[in-house]
């Protein structure tokens, strides 16, 4: 018997200012995902599921199985609500067990003794059970999170190991990388679709024109690389069923417009080097430019961009120079939309318009606003954009 033969509550996390992008894009993978608290969202699935979540979601930074809540306002009462679970069902004699813990409003905070006491509670159900003296942990890896709230103790697994922004074609990182996931949500929270114009005039190492060929593409996002369930000794090898999944969804017929520039020319060879292993190389164009030098014989096209910010790499004057002419290159494409990522408190002042729509978001740990001007609609009887 195994926890993974079952059904499941499945926990996934979301940066803060996209859970509802995290949220609508299981809706439509077919599930019915809750609210979410604290940047995660729950729904009902089988392990097919988890692993489908961290195939297919482009904008969630991880997925866990939910095992249990238990009330836990002090540490024998976490120990024994730890130790009561059928741990066995989950972890082989020699599985490698890592505790994380968090708390928030509760009698138990010491993150450090609270990793400790789980950790011995599930090292000595799992010697009962197995009649061992102590754990080999030689094995795979299965890493708990205790994550405490209110004095209640909820329990889950992780399953998919690295953070899901690693996606397994960037082996190279650049100046000022932006994650794929947040590249991702931004690109979900842009007007942008398969069949308008794309450019990233700021394109760095890859990441947004990457991203938005493997939208366009629908090439699931975690393709390219495997995840920790994959290694659950108790678990069923579903991966094959999963990745042909994703095979069959992808439309190799779709014929996209997406172009990258940067002017730093090793930045654009990273960015070459990402879209190979991507397999989108066919699918854009990157090359070096000069921002100011960007322009487009299409209509109706879409700017997503992750300009320099000044936090590291420019003097704020320069900055300001930048946003300027950055600000009169976008009102020479007129029909076109613009959102960007910043950040520079001034950035509207000096690209020198008001934005429709300012949102919240976080670019790791560092606050920034995202930037929307809307552009020209496309005609609705499908006209030419040239």
């Amino acid at each position: 018997m195994s926890v993974f033969d079952g059904k499941l509550r499945i926990e996934v996390a979301a940066a803060s200012g996209i859970e509802a992008v995290t949220k609508r894009e299981l809706v439509r993978l077919g599930y019915s995902p809750e609210g979410a608290n604290r940047g995660r969202i729950c729904f009902e699935g089988s392990y097919v599921d988890a692993l489908r979540a961290n195939i297919f979601l482009r904008t969630a930074e991880r997925v866990r199985i939910v095992l249990f809540a238990a009330p836990a306002d002090s540490f024998d009462a976490l120990f024994d609500a730890i130790y009561d679970y059928s741990w066995q069902e989950v972890i082989p004699p020699r599985g490698k067990v890592t505790v994380n813990a968090k708390t928030h409003a509760s009698k138990l905070f010491a993150l450090s003794a609270i990793q400790s006491v789980a950790k011995k509670a599930i090292v000595k159900k799992l010697t009962d059970k197995y009649g061992l003296r102590s754990l080999e942990e030689s094995g795979e890896e299965y890493r708990i999170e205790i994550s405490l709230e209110d004095d209640v103790a909820t329990v889950t697994l992780d399953t998919s190991g690295d953070g899901l922004h690693k996606r397994g074609w960037r082996t190279y990182l650049g100046e000022a990388p932006i994650r794929e996931t947040l590249a991702s949500a931004m690109l979900q929270l842009s007007v942008w679709k398969a069949d308008r114009p794309f450019i990233d005039p700021f394109c760095g190492s890859g990441t947004l024109p990457i991203e938005a060929a493997m939208i366009g593409g629908n090439i699931a996002s975690g393709m390219f690389r495997r995840f920790a369930c994959e290694d659950f000794a108790l678990a069923p090898n579903i991966r094959p069923k999963v990745q042909q999944e994703a095979e069959q969804l992808i439309d190799r017929d779709v014929k996209l417009r997406i172009s990258g520039f940067d002017i730093d020319g090793e930045a654009v060879k990273l960015a070459l080097k990402h879209a190979r292993a991507a397999g989108v190389e066919r699918d854009i164009h990157l090359q070096v430019g000069d921002m100011r030098e960007v322009s487009s014989r299409f209509k109706y096209g879409v700017i997503v961009t992750n300009p320099p910010y000044g936090e590291r790499l420019m003097q704020e004057n320069e900055l300001r120079a930048l946003y300027s002419d950055f600000g009169k290159m976008c009102a020479t494409l007129d029909e076109w939309s613009v959102y960007v990522i910043t950040s520079y408190r001034a950035f509207e002042k000096y690209f020198g318009r008001r934005a429709d729509k300012v949102r919240k978001l976080y670019n790791s740990e560092l606050e920034c606003g995202f930037y929307t001007f809307l552009g020209a609609r496309p005609p609705k009887d499908g006209s030419k954009t040239e």
